[in-house]
């Protein structure tokens, strides 16, 4: 009894020594695989307290973002960056296609993601890859002014049109004007690839003008894709058709408004757009939605006199009549002849203009002492 005794405590320090081992490689583990593990890969990672930014929690989300850009400079979209990458996505990401764009906020978040690390701890290796993305951007766009959704070009595919859709291309272009402008945390770029962003801007902006439509003499708004060697109106996927946008066109509005010194070109174009968005508006219809039991959100308008106006996100060209399209391709005029599966999984309708004309153009027509109407 006494050797059992004795054998017990030495048995469980062995066995103690060894689970704390195990435990330490499994932390270990934990943080290589999880480098944020009390944040996900979304806006809110821009939106943390600039403290968090020096943090080695930030620096190791930093770490695994960098492995996801690609040969190319980019990021793909939709991925989590804050996940262990595998050996095919690590293919995807150096063979061009789906993985290199602009779309849904890919590159451009990650850019801003990594300046505000580099803020907080200027490593160099943040520096060179938000340098990257720089150039990236640079590359891809068109010598018209245009960018495409994807770069490398997807031959033969809607995703090398101009893509306003989603705020691609003014994503893009906000993104080289904080470059430019070179003030903090996007003071991480040197002079000469500063005035290769402003070069793009000037440029981008020609392409906003010129791709803005004109109806009967008056300019209105922005389709949400051109063709872009013709800079006509084009088709993306077979629902979103060649037409004028209520969405996409507030974002386009936006960066115009945001040029400190705007030419006149540039306020007869924002002017033009805020009238016919004034127009278009949809009264005396409220959106009403519900969750079904598949999980999906049915929508549908509803009769209200007193409700705030609507925008249609596409509107027929020459008519300005709200259009709806379902995957057929087939143009409507009744929400209600749409499919439940498009219904539920698009949004064609929205309040995306609201703060446009009640607060943040009367501050620009202000702002620059122009008559008011």
């Amino acid at each position: 009894m006494q050797v059992l005794n004795a054998y017990i405590p030495t048995r469980l320090k062995f066995i103690d020594r060894t689970w704390m081992a195990f435990g330490m490689v499994i932390g270990l583990l934990l943080i290589v695989q999880s480098p944020a593990r009390s944040i996900n890969w979304g806006k809110s990672v821009l939106r943390q307290q600039p403290e968090w930014y020096g943090s080695a929690e930030a620096q190791a989300a930093a770490d695994n973002v960098l492995v996801y850009q690609s040969k190319f400079g980019a990021w793909p979209k939709n991925w989590n960056l804050l996940a262990p990458i595998t050996t095919e996505a690590l293919d995807k990401l150096n063979t061009g296609g789906k993985a290199n764009t602009i779309d849904n906020g890919a590159t451009i978040m990650p850019m801003r993601f990594l300046a505000l690390v580099y803020q907080s701890s200027p490593d160099e290796k943040y520096r060179t890859a938000f340098n990257r993305g720089v150039n990236y951007l640079l590359d891809s766009q068109y010598s018209n002014g245009g960018f495409p959704q994807f770069f490398p070009l997807r031959v033969n595919k809607y995703h090398s049109r101009i893509t306003y859709n989603d705020g691609a291309m003014i994503h893009a272009l906000e993104m080289l004007s904080d470059v430019a402008k070179g003030q903090a945390p996007y003071d991480l770029v040197e002079a000469k690839l500063r005035a290769k962003a402003d070069t793009s801007i000037e440029r981008g902006i020609d392409c906003i003008l010129k791709t803005q439509i004109r109806q009967d003499g008056k300019l209105t708004a922005w389709c949400a894709q051109y063709d872009q060697k013709t800079l006509e109106p084009a088709w993306a996927r077979s629902y979103e058709p060649p037409s004028l946008s209520g969405a996409e066109s507030v974002g386009v509005v936006r960066f115009l408004m945001s040029i400190e010194e705007p030419t006149p070109e540039i306020v007869v174009a924002i002017e033009g757009a805020v009238a016919w968005f004034r127009s278009v508006a949809m009264k005396g219809v409220r959106l009403e939605s519900a969750r079904r039991d598949d999980g999906r959100k049915e929508r549908w308008l509803a009769p209200d006199p007193d409700a705030s106006p609507l925008w249609a996100r596409f509107y027929e060209l020459g008519t300005n009549r709200p259009l709806y399209l379902d995957r057929d391709s087939v143009f409507r005029y009744d929400f209600t002849e749409i499919s439940y599966e498009r219904r539920s999984g698009y949004s064609y309708h929205g309040t995306w203009v609201a703060k446009l004309l009640t607060d943040e153009y009367p501050w620009w027509v202000e702002k620059h002492d122009l008559p008011k109407e």
